[in-house]
């Protein structure tokens, strides 16, 4: 059985989307980009600044699911510009210091103007 997740300490999906779906014991983020979710805007201008809004918003989808960064399988990253990767490592190392296993992808261009993007999948831990 599929279940949405939802909360608002992350923001909004700004399309036709969940922030994640609970899936038996995985939970499946989408995408975060760098959106405060009290003001609805982009947070920071370097890689390192928006990287760490990233953090703070998968933080809270993975704690609405249930589940953390130690319980994460699977990451995609996604960065406009691959200078910025040593920063990015930086901060995404701070979060997920299980070291999942991870693809990162250089893209033209993601939402809203952002310099970075995240998705997760994590395992649900059971009580």
């Amino acid at each position: 059985m599929l279940e949405i997740i939802s909360t608002q300490k992350a923001p909004a999906a700004i399309g036709p989307y969940s922030q994640a779906i609970k899936c038996g014991s995985l939970l499946y983020t989408s995408g975060q980009i760098p959106i405060d979710p009290e003001t609805g805007k982009i947070t920071g201008e370097t890689i390192a600044e928006q990287t760490k809004q990233v953090m703070e918003n998968l933080s809270a989808v993975l704690r609405a699911g249930g589940t953390n960064f130690e319980n994460a399988v699977k990451t995609a990253c996604f960065l406009t510009d691959m200078s910025g990767f040593s920063a990015f490592n930086e901060v995404y190392a701070q979060y997920f210091t299980g070291k999942p296993a991870r693809s990162c992808i250089a893209v033209k261009e993601l939402p809203k103007g952002a310099l970075v993007e995240v998705e997760v999948i994590a395992a649900i831990q059971e009580n």
